[in-house]
């Protein structure tokens, strides 16, 4: 099936959603089945609590995953995925153990690259 020009132009909106920082992150930690906020607060290194809250409501408003309140004492907030969310998830698992498999090496490239000498852009 062919995409309308229109339809082609929104794909960068989806392309935002698993491009941002965290998204993919927090859909990989949602693999297994329902977390609570501090969870995955604690299992995702480096996100703030606010950064954490953007990213949440961001993939619930586009239909990523689910958040579940029940009410008790205090209240217990699970986030799940939904089934287009499993898709996702599915989709970048593949990217997602292409990172992890090669951080070393891109760790080793960037050290290689910033103890060149300094790059002169106006030889380009």
């Amino acid at each position: 099936m062919e995409a309308v020009n229109g339809d082609a132009c929104r794909t960068r909106v989806v392309l935002e959603i698993v491009g941002d920082k965290w998204s993919l992150l927090v859909v990989r930690n949602l693999r297994d089945g329902p977390r609570r906020f501090t969870e995955l607060k604690k299992a995702i290194d480096g996100i703030s609590q606010r950064m954490l809250t953007v990213t949440l409501r961001s993939l619930e408003r586009d239909g990523i995953l689910t958040r579940t309140v029940r009410n008790v004492m205090p209240p217990h907030v699970t986030y799940e995925l939904t089934p287009m969310g499993v898709t996702l998830r599915e989709a970048a698992a593949p990217l997602l153990e292409w990172s992890i498999a090669h951080l070393s090496q891109i760790d080793d490239a960037r050290d290689d690259y910033d103890s060149r000498p300094a790059y002169d852009s106006r030889a380009d």
